[in-house]
């Protein structure tokens, strides 16, 4: 089967056809017409004699750091919504959490030719900011602010400022805090300025001492707990900067025999599966990460179609999730 035969069996002309496969204009008669036609014979464009006539890959490439994150899972889940709804296909490279890596597929992605890249950054160097200011590829950056960039980020700071104040207001007076590692600028720097911030802004500057620094997952968060409570005695609460520490962190308490959350609250953020399936459910935020990955997508698009050049910065909110209030007060 070729264009002319796909033209004749539907009665249109093969401009028409052509248009048809490469998302021009045609009439729903005429659309609806190849379409049978194609569905009855099987035909499919051949991928690389489209790029060759519309410059178009339509492959799109997305970098994130691990796949072993409820978060990253969601962002991805967000992107591949979008890019299946406009006949896209995705390229997914995973860094290890590797900031070499990052740009290390960036280049690779747009030598490849794909149509643009999505890049989940775990940081941003100095480098990172040179070579996005050589990349000719259309970008966008998820879950990280970079001025001057497309990108669509959390309000990670006034997440972890509004939890931690709402922790102080239910009455917990020795707050601990485990910090995500600092090169991270959303998730290990700004949430960090917002708990120091908050405890400072409540009249417990003394709180800023208790913080300890973890890796992103639950054996860290179990071993830093560990370190927190040694060094600071008498903690009422303990607020992590992912889930994932927070449940490490509360088994930790548990073998100790400590009661939770009457005797020590646990928070951690990103609203996970692993925060409403432990007992009690964890205090936690959520922010929209399918959204992001979504709108990441639709900004990109916007580049790709030729809108005129623009950079977007775009900040997503937040809530607050106290499932194990909600859990208490459905008991009484």
């Amino acid at each position: 089967m070729n264009v002319s035969e796909i033209a004749k069996l539907a009665n249109v002309s093969n401009a028409t056809v052509s248009r048809y496969f490469n998302d021009g204009y045609v009439s729903k008669e005429k659309r609806e017409a190849i379409r049978k036609v194609v569905e009855e014979t099987g035909y499919r464009p051949l991928a690389q004699a489209q790029t060759l006539r519309t410059k178009k890959t339509k492959m799109i490439g997305v970098i994130v750091p691990k796949i072993a994150s409820a978060a990253i899972g969601r962002v991805v889940e967000g992107i591949l919504s979008v890019l299946n709804e406009k006949g896209y296909q995705m390229l997914l490279a995973v860094t290890q959490n590797n900031p070499q890596k990052e740009l290390e597929y960036l280049d690779a992605f747009c030598g490849r030719q794909v149509d643009g890249v999505i890049l989940s950054a775990t940081t941003l160097t100095a480098e990172h900011k040179r070579r996005f200011k050589r990349v000719q590829t259309p970008f966008v950056i998820v879950g990280q602010q970079l001025k001057g960039n497309c990108c669509v980020f959390h309000d990670d700071y006034h997440a972890t400022y509004d939890l931690t104040t709402y922790i102080l207001k239910k009455g917990r007076k020795n707050l601990g805090y485990l910090c995500a590692p600092q090169k991270d600028p959303a998730v290990g720097e700004r949430r960090r300025k917002g708990y120091l911030d908050a405890v400072r802004d409540m009249g417990c500057k003394h709180l800023a001492e208790h913080v300890v620094t973890a890796s992103f997952d639950m054996e860290s968060g179990y071993e830093k707990a560990k370190e927190l409570f040694a060094s600071y005695q008498d903690l009422d609460a303990v607020i992590c900067a992912t889930d994932a520490m927070a449940v490490g962190a509360m088994r930790y308490l548990k073998e100790c025999g400590v009661r939770v959350p009457s005797q020590v609250l646990v928070a951690g953020h990103d609203d996970s599966d692993l925060a409403r399936v432990t007992s009690p459910p964890l205090l936690t935020v959520h922010y929209s990460y399918e959204k992001s990955g979504e709108l990441a997508v639709k900004m990109l698009m916007e580049m790709l179609e030729g809108q005129e050049a623009f950079v977007k910065e775009m900040m997503l909110g937040y809530s607050i999730v106290d499932a194990a209030r909600r859990l208490w007060e459905d008991i009484l």
